[in-house]
């Protein structure tokens, strides 16, 4: 049970990275991004095709994909989001499900439907005891990095001045423009940010399992169910929220193999009844 335990929180370290771009884009803009597990899967196949290239060093190949995933996301948001955004949030969901299904078709006919894998040697076989229990490297260092990530945006939101901006837009973005800030640049900046947090997601999923372009639905379904237990309202909400999300599908495989997936998706079903606000709306960093 306690090897169970842990790994359910080391799987939630990887469901905070899926679901904090998603918080980004929706704490600022107010965007749902249904795109944003498509966006994921194009990041670890973006991984994918830069390995061979660079030596199949993981270093490098985050050094190269989040700067790409920065200037994409500015970009995106700069040249196409900011025109749906406004009271109605059907454009932005209408627009951002044409991306999904243009990114899983265009990767479907870049790489076909096989999956697969960036497989570093002993990197995903490592691991270390720690209390009599197994911890693998990579897991480990997925979980860290979320840790940070979490840290980092609550860091640069709550302590910053992009991060005032950032609240300032979302707050009033009528007002902020009149005290000179360019929300449309302010939006495009955020969801820079988020993409270059979809960037390390889509390198860390590539490193642990293996990914086919059909996978995006699925990757957006555990990032909107951590957010939405999490609450919105905090970085680190997020993260709880994807660490419980973990720990339920972990208890539910130990308990019955067929059922994990629905464990994580039955407690996200009870607090949307009980608790729709989230179970940690107001954590604060």
């Amino acid at each position: 049970m306690l090897d169970t335990l842990v790994q359910g929180l080391l799987l939630g370290g990887l469901y905070a990275l899926f679901a904090q771009g998603l918080s980004v884009m929706f704490g600022v803009m107010r965007l749902t991004n249904i795109a944003q597990g498509d966006f994921i899967v194009m990041a670890a196949f973006g991984a994918l095709t830069l390995a061979p290239w660079l030596g199949g060093n993981p270093i490098w190949v985050a050094l190269a994909l989040v700067p790409g995933g920065f200037v994409i996301g500015y970009g995106l948001q700069r040249w196409l989001l900011n025109r749906t955004l406004g009271k109605d949030p059907l454009p932005s969901l209408v627009v951002t499900f044409g991306l999904s299904i243009v990114v899983q078709n265009g990767l479907q006919e870049a790489f076909s439907a096989d999956p697969r894998a960036f497989i570093i040697e002993g990197l995903g076989t490592r691991s270390m005891s720690v209390g009599g229990v197994s911890i693998g490297l990579l897991p480990a260092l997925i979980f860290g990095t979320a840790i940070a990530c979490t840290a980092g945006l609550q860091g640069l939101f709550g302590r910053t001045a992009i991060g005032r901006a950032f609240r300032a837009v979302s707050d009033d973005p009528e007002i902020a423009q009149t005290m000179g800030l360019d929300a449309s640049r302010v939006y495009a900046i955020a969801t820079a940010l988020a993409f270059s947090v979809i960037a390390v997601a889509g390198l860390f999923q590539s490193l642990r399992t293996t990914v086919s372009p059909s996978d995006g639905p699925m990757l957006l379904l555990f990032a909107f169910e951590a957010v939405i237990i999490g609450g919105m309202g905090s970085f680190w909400g997020t993260l709880l929220g994807a660490l419980v999300l973990g720990l339920t599908q972990q208890l539910g495989l130990f308990f019955d193999p067929g059922w994990g997936m629905w464990f994580g998706h039955l407690v996200f079903l009870a607090v949307l009844i009980v608790r729709p606000q989230g179970l940690f709306p107001k954590t604060k960093g």
